[in-house]
Formats: structure tokens, sequence, C-alpha cells
């Protein structure tokens, strides 16, 4: 009796690590997918930051209000150009509050190839905000 119930269950061993995968398979594959998917999203937003920061600080050289805004916008999208990101997905905002200058960066990334996989995974936003400001010391 002893020798029959250990060669049944050795004999139905077969075919345990096809099931388990099967099992496992589909969550490990969402994982991948969710890094790869994630892992974009925030090399998108760090890259943006940059370009919001880049523009800010070109923007320092600027004499008026207008030559600031213009040094801002090409500023950003050099920097977003220099990154392998669309600089015409970028929307660029400048403001004057008192003695500090804004630029605001809205870039949707919707339309990046990494984000194809998003509806895969709980998406992230699909436009990243960036901001950056810098103190204006007119003389």
């Amino acid at each position: 009796m002893q020798k029959a119930c250990g060669s049944g269950v050795v004999g139905r061993r077969r075919g345990a690590a096809a099931i388990e995968f099967a099992i496992v398979g589909p969550f490990f594959l969402l994982l991948v997918v969710g890094m790869i998917v994630y892992g974009g999203w925030l090399w998108m937003a760090h890259s943006v930051q940059a370009a919001v920061s880049e523009g800010a600080r070109a923007a320092v050289a600027g004499l008026d209000a207008v030559e600031r805004e213009q040094l801002a916008r090409d500023g950003v999208a050099g920097h977003l150009r220099n990154l392998g990101l669309r600089s015409v997905d970028a929307t660029v905002e400048t403001s004057v509050d008192g003695r500090f200058f804004r630029v605001v960066v809205a870039y949707d990334a919707g339309h990046h190839p990494l984000m194809a996989l998003a509806p895969l995974t709980v998406s992230p936003p699909k436009v990243i905000r960036r901001a950056a400001v810098i103190q204006i010391n007119e003389v």
C-alpha cells in the first residue's frame, strides 16, 4: 500500500511546472509591464523637470518679460529635444509675480511609445506638469 501511494504521487508531478507558470506567469508579466511603464513615466517626469529648470535658468539672462519668456521657451524646447522628447507635446506657460518669474511646462506623455503599454496596468497621469521659479533682480 505504501508503494502504490508513493508511485502515484511521483507520476502526478509531471507538468506541475507548467501549471505553476500558468498561475504565476500573468502576474509576473503585469509586474514587468508596470515596471516598464512607470519607469518610463518617471524618466519623462524627471526630464520635464530638468527642461523646465533649464528654461528658468535661461530666462535669467532676459532684460524684460518678453525676452525672458522667449528664452524660457527656447530653453525648454531645446532641452526636451536633447532628451529625446517631442517639444511639440509640451505647453510652456510663463508668469511674473512681483520679483518672481515662473515657468510651467505641461507635457502630454500620452503620445510617447512607452505609454502604449499603459492600458495593461494602472495608468500613470497622461499629462506631466512641472514648474520652476527664479527671482528677478532688476536694477
